[in-house]
């Protein structure tokens, strides 16, 4: 998967208002990328990253209908910040235009391994080499 072509589309978006995502406006439900571009903004409260940064989120699937579904793991399964991740990740999700429901499962496989799937900022941020 290429992160290249996510930043496309946000040229000339200019607008007073504080927004802190430009999703273009279209029809039908939003594509993996402008959820990812949403839940870039969830960050983990414990290490104060994105969780998409951080390499949490497993998977994105959107149906046609509108039901996104979010596939998340926690830092460590007794992490206590789960159901406020959910929550988080739900609220921010369900905001985006013609999202019918939001689904977040958490997912404990593969366990998380910031060495293979954190990005290379969040390694330096977490001392890991």
């Amino acid at each position: 998967m290429t992160e290249a072509h996510v930043h496309d589309h946000q040229h000339h978006h200019e607008h007073a208002e504080a927004a802190p995502v430009e999703i273009p406006a279209h029809d039908g439900p939003p594509t993996e990328d402008e959820v990812r571009a949403v839940l870039q903004t969830v960050e983990d409260p414990e290490l104060r990253m994105s969780i998409v940064d951080l390499g949490l989120l497993y998977g994105v699937n959107i149906e046609d209908d509108g039901l996104v579904q979010v596939d998340l793991t926690l830092t460590s399964p007794a992490c206590p910040v789960g159901p406020m991740l959910q929550g988080m990740i739900y609220h921010k999700v369900a905001q985006l235009p013609n999202v019918l429901d939001v689904e977040v499962n958490l997912v404990w496989q593969p366990p998380w391994d910031p060495r293979t799937m954190a990005s290379e900022d969040v390694k330096l941020a977490l001392g890991i080499w």
